[in-house]
């Protein structure tokens, strides 16, 4: 099996030189968190929608749709066959629901879609309860590597999603050879894994921060590693998986997309307002506050991007077995 540390993803600070606030508005605008209210899609709507009209770049509020359903196919196959124009329509996808697609779970290939702007990365942690007996990364892997099926592991995708693949490549990284005799529950989302997990039916979550922080404010939980190359700004008490000697990193970049038959004049209006919606201290603050780390890659980047990290995710799901 490969290295599957996705090292290679660079995040700095905020890069794009700031644009001006010219470009004409969008109108009626919606914007589909394609999961239930809570979670990541859901936050990246409210959040975004809320600061596209503080900042005036909509006429009037973003209306916000929760439509869930195969991890984002469902919303997917909406937009494919009964939206693919409409330019007011904007829709949350990350690393989840573009390794969902390369693993052929949704009804129509990616390039369905056009792609806008990531916006700023969630970081994948891995977690135990506050009153575990496992209180490091070096104890989970130690048991983990005695015997991979001793432990009831969860997170918000199914098996071969990504919370899964991000526990793999934990459990890679320190030395479990059987990955297949790892233990994996599936819920609706991080907050659910968690609760399950306080209430003794699951032994280890992994998931997103912003999903579960509130836990994490609580102690009510203890995250043994966050997988990213810096200490989370708002947590940076918890330690990263490298700093433990786990050269892992599991960023879950949040973006959004929309049709594909949008023209060019107004997709890259979008492009243009949502880069200066990253560049403003409205979105940073908000970005930090709820543990993300803000990235920008927007336009021809953007789509670049979101097309090479879906052949790495195909290959890694071919490397653990998930596709042939």
């Amino acid at each position: 099996m490969k290295n599957l540390t996705l090292s290679s993803m660079t995040f700095g600070a905020a890069m794009a030189a700031a644009v001006t606030l010219s470009a004409v508005p969008a109108s009626a605008t919606e914007c589909i968190a394609p999961s239930n209210p809570g979670g990541g899609w859901d936050f990246t709507c409210r959040t975004i929608g809320r600061v596209l009209g503080e900042l005036g770049l909509v006429d009037g509020n973003v209306q916000v749709t929760n439509m869930a359903g195969g991890v984002g196919a469902v919303a997917f196959a909406m937009v494919a066959t009964e939206r693919p124009a409409d330019e007011d329509l904007i829709v949350a996808t990350s690393t989840v629901g573009v390794t969902q697609m390369a693993q052929g779970r949704y009804p129509a290939p990616l390039e369905t879609m056009r792609y806008l702007a990531m916006l700023g990365a969630d970081v994948g942690i891995i977690a135990v309860d506050n009153d575990s007996p496992i209180q490091t990364l070096a104890e989970l892997n130690e048991a983990m590597v005695a015997d991979p099926s001793a432990l009831v592991t969860a997170g918000s995708s199914g098996a071969g999603g990504w919370d899964h693949i991000r526990l793999l490549m934990v459990a890679q990284a320190a030395g479990v050879e059987d990955l297949g005799a790892i233990r994996w529950v599936q819920f609706d989302g991080g907050t659910d894994a968690v609760t399950q997990m306080m209430g003794g039916q699951i032994d280890v979550v992994s998931t997103d921060m912003g999903e579960i922080a509130g836990f994490v404010e609580s102690g009510d939980i203890r995250v043994l590693a966050a997988l990213s190359d810096e200490p989370i700004p708002a947590f940076p008490d918890i330690p990263t998986a490298i700093s433990q000697g786990i050269d892992v990193t599991g960023y879950n970049w949040r973006g959004l997309y929309t049709g594909g038959e949008v023209s060019d004049e107004a997709y890259n209006g979008w492009v243009e307002r949502l880069e200066t919606l990253y560049n403003s201290d409205n979105w940073q603050t908000a970005a930090t506050e709820a543990g993300l780390v803000p990235i920008w890659r927007g336009g021809d980047e953007f789509e670049a991007f979101v097309r090479d990290q879906a052949a790495i995710m195909e290959q890694i799901s071919r490397d653990i077995g998930v596709i042939e």
